[in-house]
């Protein structure tokens, strides 16, 4: 089977470590690619490469100011992860909610023992 490219949308995109840091920093303002290289501590071609995959997705917009070219980050891409993940919080909730309870259940037979 086929691996889907990573640039054909936001799920693929963030699928990748990396990606994820830099939206990350990007997520904290606007910077430059030798800004992100010495925050993320990785090589100037690998940040570009990352770089490249998020725009083409169109979860980050780039501006030249002079000869420097400035990144942010653009989350409307995201809104497709989020409306997909936001679906599971009702599941992780409710798991919380029976955790608390059995810790409750724990706690008040270790009281009940002293």
């Amino acid at each position: 089977m086929a691996r889907a490219a990573t640039t054909t949308d936001a799920f693929n995109a963030v699928a990748e470590p990396r990606r994820r840091e830099i939206l990350d920093a990007l997520a904290r303002g606007e910077s430059t690619v030798n800004a992100l290289v010495e925050r993320l501590g990785v090589a100037q071609p690998v940040v570009s490469k990352h770089l490249r995959v998020l725009r083409e997705v169109g979860l980050v917009q780039v501006r030249d100011e002079g000869r420097q070219r400035i990144y942010r980050l653009d989350p409307g891409p995201l809104r497709a992860v989020y409306d997909w993940v936001k679906d599971y919080e009702r599941l992780w909730e409710e798991r919380f909610e029976l955790l608390d309870t059995v810790l409750e259940e724990l706690k008040d037979r270790q009281e009940g023992q002293e």
